[in-house]
Formats: structure tokens, C-alpha cells, sequence
């Protein structure tokens, strides 16, 4: 199915079509035609499927259709907000822009991307000359609503993106308070890349009668990625990871954590070990986040720490290694994850490392894999603990870092 079959008028198919996109995404192919019938929606898909131009393409052409009156175009004192994006990362939040920018064309549509870090003189600025479309994070907006900067009263669509991350961070109380401001009669759209119950509670009490779109998380090539599993303590995950880093032929890793402490700690061990390396979280400055990204592009900065909030949306090509320090609690964000590596027909290599108190994430993890991920039993960090597969179940045994075995390394937790 092509784009020109979804409903979409000429001048977003040709902004599409300037961007070399001809077919659409199955989210796309799903979502587009019932956002553009102002159906509110429910839709369960990871960062990567393209989500976000399965809500803002109907919501350009939305506006395209309705377009304010001359007067309220051009007073900037009257032109109101008419679209609201809630992301929980900067990051996010600027790629969505961007692909606003992109989409709109030159049909005069304004947009403002807000979110904390920055002066928010730029930000408030853009908001007073008049914008149709904001996308800001949940603790600027609400900052700016109560210097009076944000006028809610007119919204007609209300997106919620990263459920779940939302949650996460503890953005519950401010959506809540956001949502106080706005009309009771609009169209929302919530997506999320997994759909526990908190969010399924809040999905129920936001949305009217949702169309409900879910795409199953795509599976890494296992032919072009090499899944390995160590068992280790917890005390002993930073020395095996040096010893890694230290005896593969990285070229560049992306290392996750699931809390920006422990993605700190990470970086700290790793630095005093003498690696060039970088972090990624929300607490850090936007600028340090960007200049963080930009050396791990460009190979400047070959190892990069990540918590799973910040690198949503994170995309670098020639990903050597995907280390997971600590098991993800949810199993499709193991696949976002080692879906990094492995792209475009080159090899990679996954490494998990699971201690004590993570056997049951990674069961669920081989549950919608449908199949046990190779252990790594030759390491010198090796736990004892380590669960022994049946005989029948077995997966192959291969060897990892090549270093000998110390003797007494092995304890228990």
C-alpha cells in the first residue's frame, strides 16, 4: 500500500515523498486512516517503526483542512494552540520538531519545541508570535503555563508519546495537570512501546472509544547479531566489562543501564579503567547530552553509556557491541536495545550480563524470543548461581573474554 492510498493530500505526499518514503510503515498503514477520521487511539509500538509520522501526518493534514480564520493567522495575540505533544526526553521531543518541520512543508504551519534544560527566552518568544503545533516535555510546559506563557483553552489534539517512559520518570501528577487545561471535547492519541496495566488505567481515562493499533516489536536478524549471556555478580559486572572492552575488537558499544545512577557508576569505573567514554541521561545539561551524541557519531568517543529513557530514539549506524550492564525490566526494550547492532547486513554482538534478582526479566526476555540465549560460561567472573539448562534445552556453549579463569572467582550472591 502507498501513502497516496491513506487519505493524505498532495502537499504532505510530496513532503513525504521528498524524504525517498514511497510505503508506509505498518503502524502507518493502521493509524493514519482512523487519526484522520478523528478517532482517538491507542497504539503499542516501539521507537524505530514510524510512530511519529503516524500521528503527524493526519494531524498536519488536520489543520490543513481546518484552518483558522485570516484574523486569527496572522494576530498572534489570538492565534491559538491547537496540538499538544507531550514527549518525556528532549531528545524526543527535538525529533519530533524536526520531523514537523519536514512534513509541513511550506503550507505556514508554526511549531515550538519546548523542554527544560535551556533559557526558555527562545522558547517563550516563538510561543508569543503564535504557533499551531507545541511539543515540549511535561516540567517546561508546566513551568511556562504558570508564568501564563501556554493557552490550552483551545486545543483540538492532545498526543501522549512514551507512555510508558512517561510513567517511568514520574510524569503522572503533571500530565494530569496538563490535562486539567485542556477541553474535555478533543481528539487524543496515546502510544506506548509496551502496554502494562498503569498504562492501559490511564489509556481508559484519557480516550474516548480508542481505535487500538498494536505492532509487535520487529526481531533482531539473529543470523547478523551474536546474543551472549554471562552470569555475574553484581559486585563483579564493571571488572567484566572492562575485560571486554579491554579484549574485543570494539569499534564502538553502547552500553545500557536501566537508572542514570547506575549508568554514572558505569562511566566513572569505566573512566578510572582509562576508556574513553561518555554518558547519556536527563539529568545532564541538554548541551553535554548533544556533545555526547555527537563524539559517539563521529568515533571521537567510541563507548557510550546509556540509561533506556535517554536513548529512546537514539540512532547510530556501525554499532559494534550492544552490552547490556542490567537486564531491562520490560522484554521488548531488549530488543530495542540489541536491535542497535547488527543493521545493514553487518555483524554484531549483544552482551547481557545477569545477576542475582534479574532471572526473572531474562525469562521473560527468552519467553518472546522464543528461544534461550547462548551462555557464556568461560569467563573468569562466572557466578555459581548460574541456572543449568536440561540437556534438551541446552544452548551452545561458547567461549567469551579469552582470559584464564582465576581460581576462587566464582561465589555465591
Amino acid at each position: 500500500m502507498a501513502f497516496s492510498k491513506l487519505g493524505i493530500n498532495e502537499p504532505i505526499l510530496s513532503a513525504v515523498a521528498a524524504e525517498g518514503y514511497t510505503i508506509p510503515t505498518q503502524i502507518q498503514a493502521e493509524a493514519i486512516g482512523p487519526i484522520l477520521a478523528g478517532k482517538d487511539m491507542m497504539g503499542c509500538a516501539q521507537t524505530g517503526t514510524g510512530k511519529t509520522a503516524a500521528f503527524a501526518l493526519p494531524i498536519l493534514q488536520r489543520l490543513l483542512e481546518h484552518p483558522l480564520p485570516k484574523k486569527k493567522q496572522s494576530d498572534r495575540h489570538v492565534r491559538p494552540i491547537r496540538v499538544l505533544i507531550l514527549s518525556p526526553t528532549r531528545e524526543l521531543a527535538n525529533q519530533i520538531g524536526e520531523s514537523i518541520k519536514v512534513y509541513r512543508g511550506e503550507s505556514g504551519l508554526e511549531y515550538a519545541v519546548i523542554y527544560g534544560g535551556v533559557r526558555q527566552k527562545p522558547q517563550t518568544t516563538a510561543l508569543h508570535h503564535g504557533v499551531d503545533i507545541v511539543v515540549a516535555t511535561p516540567g517546561r510546559l508546566i513551568d511556562l503555563m504558570n508564568q501564563g506563557h501556554v493557552d490550552l483553552h483551545s486545543l483540538e489534539v492532545f498526543v501522549l508519546d512514551e507512555a510508558d517512559r512517561m510513567l517511568d520518570m514520574g510524569f503522572i501528577d503533571d500530565i494530569w495537570k496538563i490535562l486539567s487545561y485542556v477541553p474535555e471535547k478533543r481528539q487524543s492519541l496515546l502510544f506506548s512501546a509496551t502496554m502494562p496495566d498503569k498504562i492501559r488505567s490511564l489509556a481508559n481515562a484519557i480516550l474516548h472509544d480508542p481505535v487500538e493499533v498494536h505492532i509487535a516489536p520487529e526481531m533482531p536478524a539473529a543470523d547478523t547479531i551474536e546474543q551472549r549471556l554471562y552470569f555475574v555478580e553484581w559486585a563483579e559486572k564493571t571488572a567484566l566489562l572492562r575485560d571486554m572492552l579491554a579484549t574485543e575488537e570494539v569499534t564502538r558499544a553502547l552500553i545500557f543501564t536501566r537508572t542514570k545512577r547506575q549508568a554514572d557508576m558505569v562511566t566513572g569505573g569505566l573512566k578510572q579503567a582509562g576508556v574513553k567514554v561518555d554518558v547519556i541521561h536527563s539529568d545532564r545539561r541538554q548541551k553535554d547530552r548533544q556533545r555526547a551524541l555527537e563524539n559517539f557519531r563521529s568515533g571521537k568517543v567510541p563507548i557510550l553509556v546509556a540509561s533506556d529513557i535517554a536513548a529512546r530514539g537514539l540512532d547510530v549506524d556501525d554499532i559494534s557491541h550492544v552490552i547490556n550492564y542490567e537486564l531491562p525490566q520490560e522484554p521488548e526494550v531488549y530488543i530495542h536495545r540489541i536491535g542497535r547492532t547488527g543493521r545493514a547486513g553487518q555483524r554484531g554482538v549483544s552482551a547481557s550480563f545477569c545477576s542475582f534478582g534479574e532471572h526473572l526479566m531474562l525469562e521473560e526476555i527468552e519467553k518472546i524470543l522464543g528461544y534461550k540465549i547462548p551462555i557464556i560460561e568461560d569467563h573468569p567472573y562466572a557466578s555459581v548461581l548460574a541456572p543449568k539448562p536440561k540437556e534438551e534445552t541446552a544452548p551452545r556453549k561458547i567461549t567469551g573474554v579469552t582470559r584464564n579463569r582465576r581460581p576462587g572467582r566464582k561465589r555465591k550472591f
